[in-house]
């Protein structure tokens, strides 16, 4: 599959999205309502599409320093698109409306709380960046076609659990689920295929 960053792209991804069988969580009991962005940007090559992951600022009273899609908390009566707007914007400086969502996957229960409703946005060409540095360290562009080879994912196995780990390779670095199980499963319905990630574990740092 081409990962062209173009309006013929932009359809593809809109028509896997809009598709895609979702499963979402109507009884989230316990767990506190979140939601992230699947933000498609230009890559440093403009030519290529790229998702934006960030890295969280060191200053955060959780999870800091780790990589993450931008996104977080609802707030009371938000809806998971209403608070992805917000967190695009709070984060990264990006004004998106309503209409450049295309399309919501699974939601995903964490091992810290949460339950996150992703959400597949597209960001206009030539938009720009503006981190917050109280919430954001740095911001990447990860091109689609690095995501998709074939070592980019991998599965592993922790004592403390009996469910696979899933990590993407970043560099020297791996991102864990759930930020790589959500990339995973978007990858996935770009393809065509309905695959559940609801299975994958996180690793033991990312249980609090």
């Amino acid at each position: 599959m081409s990962y062209r960053f173009n309006e013929e792209f932009r359809q593809l991804a809109a028509a896997r999205c809009q598709s895609f069988p979702r499963m979402a969580d109507g009884e989230a009991g316990t767990l506190k309502r979140a939601a992230v962005a699947i933000a498609i940007a230009e890559a440093d090559n403009p030519a290529d599409a790229a998702i934006l992951l960030t890295r969280r600022a060191k200053t955060l009273r959780t999870h800091k320093w780790q990589w993450a899609l931008p996104g977080g908390r609802c707030d009371s009566g938000e809806s998971a698109v209403q608070a992805v707007l917000r967190e695009l914007h709070e984060e990264v400086g990006l004004e998106l409306g309503q209409g450049d969502v295309l399309g919501l996957l699974d939601d995903y229960p964490t091992r810290s709380g949460y339950l996150i409703t992703p959400a597949v946005a597209w960001v206009g060409a030539g938009a720009e960046i503006l981190p917050n540095p109280l919430e954001v360290e740095s911001v990447h562009r990860i091109p689609l076609a690095t995501m998709t080879a074939d070592d980019a994912f991998s599965f592993i196995s922790i004592p403390e659990s009996d469910r696979p780990v899933i990590r993407l390779r970043f560099g020297e670095r791996f991102i864990h689920a759930p930020t790589a199980a959500i990339i995973y499963q978007f990858l996935e319905a770009l393809a065509g295929r309905d695959t559940r990630v609801q299975g994958f574990e996180q690793p033991v740092f990312a249980w609090k």
